[in-house]
């Protein structure tokens, strides 16, 4: 969360040309309402099996960079999906600046639920160890810019995996 998924597989996206599709953006026009709202009836529960059905079916698109949601990874069948289908580059995000980046926005869900900083720290436990399971490359992106890290991405993926279909996920 915080990690600058769409922003950077935007910019990566169009530097490559590339399509981008982001998760949460897809299910958000596919139920004509916020994420935030999904959680509200459904739970998150509910959202989770709307994520990994999107994510499936995205994964098998050619040509596309498609950040997930920072659960995604929580969801083992999402994980192979994901693994099978494309490069996952992981942008990894320190709790700390996640908090930062996090602290103005008011479409986290989770966030809502108590301490900003805690929650984030639960999460990073238990979503680290799983993007790192799958991911190809891992990219930091603490204190740096949208276009440093998704020119770093481009080079990275144009001098080793030119024509591969690139899914970005983060935590």
């Amino acid at each position: 969360m915080g990690s600058g998924k769409s922003a950077v597989g935007r910019r990566l996206a169009s530097q490559m040309g590339l399509g981008f599709h982001d998760s949460d953006e897809e299910i958000e026009t596919r139920t004509g309402v916020d994420i935030n709202y999904i959680f509200e009836k459904e739970g998150e529960q509910g959202f989770r099996k709307r994520e990994s059905a999107v994510i499936a079916e995205l994964a098998q698109l050619e040509g596309i960079i498609l950040a997930t949601g920072g659960g995604a990874a929580e969801d083992p069948a999402s994980r192979k999906i994901l693994a099978e289908n494309g490069t996952v580059i992981y942008l990894y995000t320190g709790v700390a600046e996640q908090v930062r980046r996090t602290s103005k926005s008011r479409n986290r869900p989770l966030l809502n639920a108590g301490d900003p900083a805690e929650i984030l720290d639960r999460l990073m436990k238990l979503r680290d160890p799983q993007y790192r399971e799958i991911a190809e490359m891992v990219i930091e992106t603490d204190g740096r810019q949208v276009a440093t890290v998704a020119k770093e991405l481009k080079q990275k993926l144009e001098s080793g995996n030119s024509g591969a279909k690139i899914q970005s996920a983060d935590s």
